[in-house]
């Protein structure tokens, strides 16, 4: 059977980053194992051929296996000729060609014609004509083009290999993409490296490229001057591909990094960064890998004119000053034995700004950890230490607490004979401010849960609680709101709790689908609380949500309680049709006790009747993804909380709006509480088949009675971007118009204009 006819040359490319670029080795390995093939099948014994060799016993590894439709020997010019069909089988090496001569007088071996050769690692190497000297150490090939199992593509004129192994192929190119479309027809590569030659040292193990050039649609777009690379794979030290890109805080950039390979398992790579204005800056990322686990380290560095806007005293705009500034991140995780593993990560930045201005991050906290864990199939173990860094205007880091330690444990045991679930945890922590309140935190908790199903089909959950905490805190008085404060010195509260929940699911047909509606009650009972007694540092963002709404305590964290006699009450829905499904969620709670609660006013649990609050999804296949939240005041039905987020379209073609709206009416001495309103819209449009317009914005729509600061207006636009891209099967590239319309310091508002290309599976510049 003939061979399929190979696709058509095409002008090729390969790759920008160093330890991806190395794209010729398997071309030199198929042009090797190529020339051996040829010379052994044309020494193999065939009928009429004389002095044949002496055979190969059958199955040996390396045996030529021939065959062509006919072969032809001339006694008076000593040529073996075989034609029509020709194939050499070598392990899991095959070459097909049209004809194979074997000159036996000046030992030139020559194949032609729609030759294919597959090596063991699957890359398919086409061309019309090789040339062979007798040593098999020279030789010549013609129009190739080698296809990779990788799917780069690399093709050249014309190439020969001397006789200590190095290789020239001239005009030569490389690309990621495919060179044929769906139907089969040859297609242009989106993008493509070409050179006048491409040279191999076969004993450096090194490809070097002459007058390379980037070509993107056939257009020109960067020269690569003494471009080279390995050919085995190697990450090797050398230049990266420079970066470009504009800013309105410091005008033009161009950045490039040299990279270092240490060894193996680690690397350095170093950055240099020039803007037109500002000056330069250097960054830096150390990796390692170990045996185990692995880390990185990163750094920048540069000088440059701050604006103070920490401490709460915001410098005038005019008052810079000339300072290093700088930025440091590391991370890493070590697994020590099958369930003990030590991870951490640390951050730290010089000021405020600096990751804003140089478009690092936008992070306004910085978080560092370091934690010591232990995980079973029933336990679980966590020594942890925390500190974060603020980077919000205004706010004093010296009332940010350092978390050191925190310890957590838990076990989980299925208790004799009265079955359910028990688990019991012990917790520590103790956090210190500099400027501020400190406080130690100890407790130890027994929760029992049972779960059964009766057998008219509801679920009930019975569920006990213990608990006991012992807390110190000191210098409280600094802690402005004084429900945070709790009494200074050593105090202790002991907690009980008992809950039942019982949820009765009624399964049935409606609309073309099937519907489950779930009515559920819950009932929870907890004793008076010592609650202010005891500081409030994990438990201040407290409002009622669907989320929240059965669980024991509606409080986060574990410093405040919500005790008392409650019963709370609602109701899911879920209608279930092909392609379609919708689910809600409503429910209300009542409090039995007439003792006052400390919750503030506007959280939805301040009286006895709280706000109602809920949820509906709403699901059409992948087109149409819709949630909504809410809730609502109890008195007058009135939105206390309104949100909503939803998705129309593909992932090629969809528009996304999220807003919300807080109107909880809550004092402003909360400072975890505050009202607020956002309204945040992003969209795509594909066109074209490749090409896409995309665009985003946020707007803080906060009104000046909801804002402390009084800053608001009701509408302020704080960012948006608008740009187009074009993506294909190997070739990504966008331009992108950012705009900030916020300046906190030195960032300063503007516009910022990107250009990113990627090279798929090769890299990104």
């Amino acid at each position: 059977m003939r061979a399929p006819p190979r696709p058509l040359p095409q002008a090729l490319s390969r790759c920008l980053r160093r330890p991806r670029v190395a794209a010729l080795r398997p071309a030199i390995a198929v042009f090797g194992a190529l020339s051996l093939g040829l010379a052994q099948a044309a020494a193999q014994p065939v009928a009429a051929l004389p002095e044949p060799a002496p055979p190969k016993e059958a199955g040996e590894k390396g045996e030529i296996r021939f065959q062509a439709d006919r072969v032809t020997y001339a006694a008076d010019a000593e040529t073996v000729t075989a034609t029509g069909n020709v194939v050499l089988r070598r392990d899991e090496q095959t070459v097909r060609a049209d004809a194979v001569t074997w000159n036996r007088k000046t030992g030139l071996i020559e194949a032609s014609g729609n030759i294919r050769f597959v090596d063991d690692a699957g890359n398919v190497l086409y061309t019309d004509k090789v040339e062979l000297t007798d040593a098999l150490k020279a030789g010549a090939i013609e129009d190739l083009l080698l296809v990779m199992r990788q799917g780069g593509r690399l093709a050249a004129r014309s190439g020969e290999r001397s006789t200590n192994g190095d290789m020239v192929l001239h005009d030569a190119a490389f690309s990621g993409c495919a060179v044929e479309g769906e139907d089969g027809c040859a297609k242009r590569p989106s993008w493509e490296v070409t050179a006048v030659a491409v040279t191999y040292d076969a004993k450096k193990q090194r490809v070097h490229y002459k007058g390379a050039l980037l070509r993107v649609f056939g257009l020109p777009l960067l020269p690569l001057p003494g471009l080279s690379h390995t050919s085995d794979f190697r990450a090797e030290s050398g230049l990266l591909i420079p970066d470009v890109r504009f800013s309105a805080a410091n005008g033009a950039e161009i950045s490039d990094t040299y990279y270092w390979r240490l060894a193996n398992n680690k690397d350095l790579a170093l950055t240099g960064y020039v803007f037109t204005g500002a000056l330069p800056m250097i960054a830096g990322r150390y990796r390692q890998l170990t045996d185990k686990g692995a880390f990185q380290v990163s750094s920048y560095l540069t000088r440059s004119a701050r604006i103070n806007v920490g401490g709460g005293n915001v410098t005038d705009a005019n008052a810079q000053e000339q300072v290093f500034r700088g930025y440091f991140e590391a991370n890493g995780r070590f697994q020590l034995s099958e369930k003990l593993s030590l991870s951490g990560f640390g951050r730290y930045a010089s000021d405020r700004t600096f990751l804003r201005r140089y478009d690092i991050s936008r992070d306004d906290r910085l978080r560092s950890t370091i934690n010591l864990e232990r995980i079973d199939t029933n336990s679980y173990f966590s020594l942890a230490g925390w500190a974060v860094q603020t980077l919000r205007s205004g706010d004093r880091q010296g009332l940010v607490p350092i978390a050191l330690p925190a310890l957590e444990y838990r076990r989980r045991i299925v208790p004799p004979r009265i079955g359910g679930t028990l688990e019991l945890q012990v917790n520590s922590l103790a956090l210190s401010r500099p400027g501020g309140q400190d406080t130690q935190r100890a407790f130890a908790k027994a929760q029992w849960d049972l779960r059964t199903i009766t057998g008219m089909g509801q679920e009930i959950t019975f569920t006990g609680l213990l608990r006991g905490d012992v807390y110190h805190s000191s210098q409280n008085d600094l802690t402005s709101t004084v429900q945070y404060r709790g009494l200074p010195g050593w105090q202790s509260r002991g907690i009980a709790a008992a809950a039942v929940d019982v949820k009765w699911p009624l399964i049935g047909a409606a609309l073309g689908g099937t519907q489950v509606f779930t009515p559920r009650v819950q009932f929870i009972a907890i004793p008076h609380i010592r609650n202010l007694a005891v500081p409030n540092e994990d438990s201040r963002s407290v409002e009622l949500e669907d989320s929240n709404l059965f669980s024991l305590n509606r409080f986060p964290g574990y410093d405040r309680i919500e005790d008392g006699l409650r019963v709370t009450y609602g109701a899911d829905w879920q209608l279930t049709r092909p392609g379609w499904r919708v689910s809600t969620t409503i429910g209300q709670s009542y409090r039995l006790s007439t003792q006052q609660v400390l919750l503030p006013d506007g959280t939805g649990l301040s009286s006895r009747v709280s706000d109602v609050v809920g949820r509906t999804d709403l699901r059409f296949r992948d087109i149409v993804q819709f949630t909504h939240r809410f809730r609502l005041d109890k008195d007058g039905l009135k939105l206390r909380r309104n949100e909503f987020d939803a998705t129309i379209g593909n992932h090629r073609t969809y528009a996304e709006i999220g807003y919300l709206r807080l109107n909880r009416n809550i004092p402003t001495t909360f400072e975890d509480l505050r009202d607020r309103e956002e309204l945040r819209l992003s969209g795509r449009v594909a066109f074209a088949r490749n090409w896409s317009v995309f665009g985003s914005g946020v707007a803080n729509l906060t009104r000046r009675d909801d804002d402390p600061t009084k800053t608001s207006n009701g509408f302020q636009m704080l960012r948006h971007r608008l740009g187009f891209a074009y993506a294909d099967d190997c070739l990504d590239l966008a331009l992108t118009w950012r705009r900030d319309y916020i300046t906190t310091g030195d960032a300063t508002k503007g516009n910022t204009i990107q250009f990113n290309i990627s090279l798929r599976g090769l890299g990104t510049r």
